[in-house]
C-alpha cells in the first residue's frame, strides 16, 4: 500500500558524492510510522539536490571526527549556515538544518503562508540523522559502504511499519530539539566508528533501532509545532 515509485537519483561528482541518504522508502516510512499525512514529501530533499547543489547537499550531514562529542552547543552554531554555501564548509551541517527547517516552518505559517514544504526537509534531516555514515568522516571505507548502507532495510521497509519503534520525546522549546539532535548524532556516529573498526555494514535490526529514533524524534517535533 505504501509503496511508491519515485525517480533514482543519481548523484555525480565529488561534491555529491557525500551527500547519500536513506533511500526513498525507508524516509517515507519514517513519515508513515508517525502518522504524518504527507509522508512522500520526505523524499523531497534528495530531488532538489539534483538542482541546488551544495545549498541543499550540506544540509544531509556531518563528518565528525571520532573523538568529537556532539553538543547542543555545536548543533546550534550550525543553523546560521542552513540553506547557504561558505567555501570554507568542510563538515556539513545536518544538525543546524534541522532546526533551521523548524524555524522556517514556523516563520512562514505565522506570515500565513504555506508552510508544509519545510516538514517535507525537516522529516528528511531527521532521518539522515540517524544513519551512521551521515556522522562520520567520508573516508574509504565511508564512501565504500555508504550507498549499501542507505539502502539496507529500503527493499522491505514499507512492509514492515510496525518494526519503526516509536517512543515519546517531549519537546518544548529550540533548545529540546537541540539536544535530542546531538543526542542521535552521537549514537549515530560512535555506531559508524564501530562499524569502520568492525569492517562491516550495518546489520537490519540495527539499521532498524536507528531509523526509528529519527521517527522518535520526528514525531516530537511535529507535536511540538502542532501539526499532530
Amino acid at each position: 500500500m505504501y509503496k511508491y515509485i519515485f525517480c533514482l537519483i543519481i548523484l555525480l561528482g565529488s561534491t555529491f558524492s557525500k551527500c547519500f541518504s536513506w533511500h526513498d522508502q525507508t524516509h517515507i516510512a519514517v513519515g508513515i510510522s508517525v502518522g504524518f499525512k504527507k509522508a512522500y514529501m520526505l523524499v523531497g530533499p534528495d530531488i532538489a539536490k539534483i538542482k541546488a547543489g551544495n545549498i541543499e547537499g550540506f544540509n544531509h550531514w556531518c563528518n565528525n571526527d571520532e573523538n568529537n562529542i556532539v553538543t547542543k552547543e555545536q548543533v546550534l552554531a550550525q543553523v546560521e549556515k542552513y540553506n547557504s554555501v561558505d567555501s570554507s564548509e568542510e563538515k556539513g551541517h545536518l544538525y543546524g538544518a534541522i532546526i533551521g527547517a523548524v524555524l522556517a516552518f514556523q516563520n512562514d505559517k505565522s506570515e500565513g503562508k504555506y508552510a508544509e514544504y519545510h516538514l517535507g526537509y525537516l522529516g528528511h534531516y531527521v532521518g539522515d540523522l540517524s544513519n551512521p555514515l551521515h556522522n562520520t568522516t567520508y573516508n574509504e571505507f565511508n564512501k565504500k559502504h555508504h550507498r549499501f548502507n542507505d539502502g539496507i532495510i529500503d527493499d522491505e521497509i514499507a512492509n514492515n511499519i510496525q518494526k519503526i519503534i516509536i517512543e515519546e520525546i517531549p519537546i518544548n522549546n529550540i533548545d529540546d530539539i537541540a539536544n535530542e539532535i546531538a543526542k542521535i548524532a552521537n549514537v549515530s556516529k560512535d555506531l559508524g566508528y564501530r562499524m569502520e573498526k568492525e569492517n562491516r555494514d550495518m546489520t537490519q535490526e540495527e539499521a532498524y533501532t536507528q531509523i526509528s529514533k529519527s521517527a522518535s524524534l520526528f514525531k516530537g517535533i511535529l507535536k511540538y509545532l502542532g501539526v499532530l
